[in-house]
């Protein structure tokens, strides 16, 4: 922690007018801290506080912080010194941080950045609002202030992990799996649906796992036709499914249900046998190619998403080669790649971290040319058809949409300029796609 703290920089915030009790919440990471941060305003919000994500003349800044990598560990650091400084100038009148980096470093964090007023992990919700003298109104069921477009939502549908695998922090900082109860899903689905959601994106830090604590089976597929019933949800989409263990039912219920999209996110992390026993995967690269054959079988008009590692610990260069070769067999419709963060206290921490950062990157840019021109022929071939399109912002002269096949941020997007036509944030439209680039598609009314 140390050394991460001496290498971060200051930003420069401009001088605060100072308000009452108005709170900027600062989202660090993935979706499901997004979600937590919803959560906690949504709190704060009931209690009266002038709340906001944007940064806005608040004299209480709370940070939700990411500590899964080392660049997002650096990430988070930086943002707690730009605080801490402007709090010492007198900008801001009380900094509190919480999150996974602070769940994981508080102890070093209180050493180092005494500027903040405290800090809090990722189940201390209740503390927090203890300290800012708010009360934890159990009566917001799921209800919290969206900061994502009104027409879509993050949908966290579990907590924590039991998975063993070697090279992740999460569980360290989330702790072990807890699902939420089905009607309380459903619950928390009708009041989206009825507040103008129309997609919901079901998260979790493993979502096939589901159901397993509560009650002694993966249930992610009896959840998925619940919310399927949910009047208003018209796409729902699976995020971080686990490969290991895969609950099959899951592909019956997307193949049979018109509103869950022909979509998964299921995290791979590597292609070599070998490799994926050190990580601790619970498979083979045969079990691997098996449940996505199954996968491709069962939804024939499926889009996959996955993850790769590059770098891990003692991968050589017939490691790597052998999962290059499989993403140009496999032809995955999204991918993306991280380089392998050395993580203390995690399993992989006791393994030699022997790859250098460069020949990680350089991997790693291999993986991504290689997707680049799949996903380029991939797109080509959707050229003269018609997609049903959820728009979700306009930028550049452009609207900008996403069909059943893509994610917000991370995915494929959809291009319709706004001089040729009118359309509305938010609502679907007909597309028929007129030209296709390596990651986006251009397109008209139909």
């Amino acid at each position: 922690m140390t050394s991460l703290i001496l290498f971060s920089t200051f930003g420069l915030l401009k001088a605060r007018t100072q308000k009452k009790n108005k709170v900027n919440v600062v989202t660090l990471g993935c979706a499901k801290n997004l979600y937590d941060s919803e959560v906690l305003m949504g709190q704060l919000k009931a209690n009266k506080f002038d709340v906001s994500d944007k940064n806005d003349n608040a004299n209480i800044i709370i940070i939700n912080t990411c500590g899964f990598i080392e660049n997002a560990k650096k990430e988070s650091i930086d943002t707690i010194l730009t605080f801490a400084e402007e709090k010492k100038k007198g900008s801001i009148d009380k900094l509190y941080v919480t999150g996974c980096l602070s769940e994981r470093y508080k102890n070093d964090l209180e050493e180092e950045i005494t500027e903040v007023d405290a800090y809090f992990g990722t189940r201390e919700l209740p503390r927090l609002l203890k300290t800012l003298k708010a009360d934890y109104k159990h009566e917001l069921l799921g209800e919290r202030l969206l900061t994502t477009p009104n027409h879509f939502a993050y949908f966290k549908i579990s907590e924590g992990c039991d998975r063993p695998c070697s090279f992740c922090a999460i569980p360290l900082m989330r702790g072990k799996h807890r699902s939420t109860p089905i009607e309380e899903l459903v619950a928390q689905a009708k009041h989206l649906a009825k507040n103008g959601v129309k997609e919901l994106l079901l998260i979790a830090q493993d979502s096939t796992y589901y159901g397993l604590d509560l009650y002694k089976k993966r249930a992610l597929a009896e959840l998925l036709n619940k919310l399927s019933d949910v009047t208003g949800i018209e796409w729902i989409r699976i995020h971080y499914a686990f490969p290991s263990g895969f609950p099959e039912d899951v592909l019956d219920v997307i193949a049979e249900k018109p509103n869950i999209c022909n979509y998964l996110d299921i995290p791979l992390q590597h292609a070599s046998s070998s490799v994926l026993k050190s990580m601790r995967r619970g498979t083979t690269l045969e079990k691997t190619n098996q449940l996505l054959e199954t996968i491709r079988a069962k939804v024939p008009n499926i889009a996959l998403r996955t993850t790769l590692i590059t770098g891990y610990p003692g991968e050589t260069e017939h490691d790597f080669l052998t999962m290059l070769d499989w993403v140009k067999q496999t032809r995955f419709d999204r991918l993306g790649v991280f380089t392998y963060s050395h993580e203390e206290n995690t399993h992989a921490f006791s393994l030699e971290d022997n790859i250098p950062q460069e020949e990680k990157q350089e991997r790693a840019n291999l993986i991504m040319d290689a997707q680049s021109q799949i996903s380029l022929e991939l797109n080509e071939k959707k050229i003269g058809k018609t997609f049903k399109v959820l728009f979700d912002k306009i930028e550049n002269d452009y609207f900008v949409g996403r069909t059943e096949y893509d994610s917000p941020d991370v995915d494929n997007q959809v291009l319709v300029p706004t001089k040729e036509s009118f359309l509305r944030i938010g609502d679907f439209s007909d597309i028929k796609i007129s030209q296709a680039g390596h990651y986006d598609l251009y397109g008209t009314v139909v």
